[in-house]
């Protein structure tokens, strides 16, 4: 995980619009979604989750609905977009036109699919900071994110991962669907393969270059058996919970219960919290008492050992400042506040 307090515990897509009375169905549920059903990004989908023949309503969907919703987390529109389709890049920067001239103050970012090798990740950021220009923002207002799901991007992922550190790029996603069909992966009567070591990569890179690193959707949404459909949260629980062990930031969701549950994955326990409050409690009485090294439960810390520690409570602080509801619930308050409370500062008390 990286070391920035941003969120994305939760990356959740909802389609603009659907063959629905409302249209809009969806992505008003999404802005209007409390407690843990909230995600950390809501992204607005215009690629691949709203109907060609719809596209135009969409994202008039999306310019009408997002001003006023009081949306605590950050909306990040996908857009369309494909490194092989000259087509579809003219259809994205249209729609990254409208969207930064519409809702400017309103958006974080647009997410960018299908991206190709750096050169593309660079003309997907010069289209942004085209309408950045054009509409008077700040260069830098509007960030950019991308989803890895083809070939080319996973080859130039370094590439693309470090000119993040000097541009607007804020987060890789991991398109798992795309990737496999690119590829000529298999479903072998077990499903897709699992790219862990495409994974581990993202997560790796995305953490050197400072930047947010998401896994892919689960679009197994629900089983059947003896005559009864349930929801698949077992599965579900158990990628998310792979992704938090590889250092990935957050999980795709497609369903707000998903959104509960990455929300749940990515935030560290009662049981964790507890623990390394604890910890750091006794490292900081043990520097004021100007012990040297400092033993805690059996284990020497040093800055390294800290800094694991201090991820817990870091984490915790950012879900604080955004979703206090969701802290206030999951945690005691005696417990929440001495976290909040905390000195973490390795050096501080040396």
């Amino acid at each position: 995980m990286t070391d920035t307090t941003r969120l994305c515990r939760t990356f959740q897509t909802a389609p603009a619009a659907v063959p629905k009375e409302d249209t809009a169905k969806y992505l008003a549920s999404g802005l209007d979604a409390k407690g843990f059903e909230a995600p950390d990004w809501l992204v607005p989908d215009l690629e691949d989750g709203t109907a060609p023949e719809m596209k135009a309503e969409g994202l008039q969907n999306v310019v009408e609905r997002v001003p006023g919703a009081e949306f605590p987390g950050e909306i990040w529109p996908r857009v369309e977009w494909s490194y092989e389709d000259s087509t579809l890049r003219e259809t994205g920067r249209g729609q990254i036109g409208k969207l930064v001239a519409s809702l400017g103050d309103e958006i974080d970012g647009v997410v960018v699919p299908k991206i190709g090798r750096l050169e593309d990740v660079e003309r997907a950021a010069a289209v942004v900071a085209e309408a950045e220009a054009t509409n008077g923002y700040d260069d830098g207002s509007i960030g950019l994110s991308v989803i890895v799901e083809t070939g080319r991007a996973r080859s130039d992922l370094r590439e693309i991962a470090r000119f993040g550190e000097q541009s607007r790029l804020t987060a890789l996603i991991f398109g798992p669907v795309d990737y496999t069909a690119e590829l000529g992966g298999r479903d072998l009567g077990d499903g897709r393969p699992r790219w862990d070591g495409l994974l581990e990569t993202l997560s790796n890179e995305a953490s050197a270059a400072g930047l947010l690193a998401i896994g892919g959707p689960f679009d197994d949404l629900f089983k059947t058996r003896a005559g009864l459909t349930y929801y698949n949260a077992d599965e579900y629980a158990d990628q998310a919970e792979h992704e938090a062990r590889l250092g990935l930031d957050g999980s795709w969701s497609l369903y707000p219960k998903q959104t509960i549950q990455a929300n749940t994955v990515h935030m560290p326990t009662p049981e964790e919290l507890e623990r390394d409050v604890g910890r750091i409690e006794r490292f900081n009485e043990a520097k004021r008492a100007g012990t040297g090294a400092v033993t805690i439960d059996g284990q020497m810390v040093d800055e390294a050992t800290f800094k694991n520690f201090r991820n817990t409570v870091t984490t915790v602080r950012a879900i604080h400042d955004t979703r206090p509801a969701q802290t206030g619930e999951y945690y005691d308050d005696d417990l929440l506040e001495r976290a909040l409370s905390l000195e973490l500062s390795y050096a501080a008390l040396g």
